[in-house]
């Protein structure tokens, strides 16, 4: 049975851990070769080692250009396109989607 990715080429953004991670494993176990980023390189290194095979890391800030620049050369010189994007934000915990549990609890206790 064919892999539902086989062939395809995919840069994951924040691929060291959580999310970024799983979605790199997952999009090599369906076929994929995947690059991914992350800003240190002790981390990149132990994620690209967890994948295994059919994964590049390239270490660098996705808010700096010449990072991205760096990126996209890497990307260039290995495979000739990229068919998948998976932007994995790293400031996630720091932008939460709605109020939680604590924060209306301290809200509510700081307002009274």
């Amino acid at each position: 049975m064919p892999k539902k990715l086989e062939g395809k080429v995919a840069v994951i953004t924040g691929g060291t851990e959580g999310i970024g991670l799983a979605t790199a494993k997952l999009f090599v176990k369906e076929g994929a070769y995947v690059f991914i980023t992350g800003r240190r390189q002790k981390e990149l290194g132990e994620a690209v080692s967890t994948i295994g095979t059919n994964v590049s890391g390239v270490q660098g800030d996705v808010a700096q250009l010449a990072d991205l620049d760096r990126l996209y050369e890497t990307i260039s010189n290995v495979k000739t396109r990229i068919d998948i994007v998976s932007p994995t934000p790293a400031l996630a915990n720091l932008f939460p989607l709605g109020p939680s549990p604590k924060s209306i609890s301290t809200n509510y206790s700081t307002s009274m």
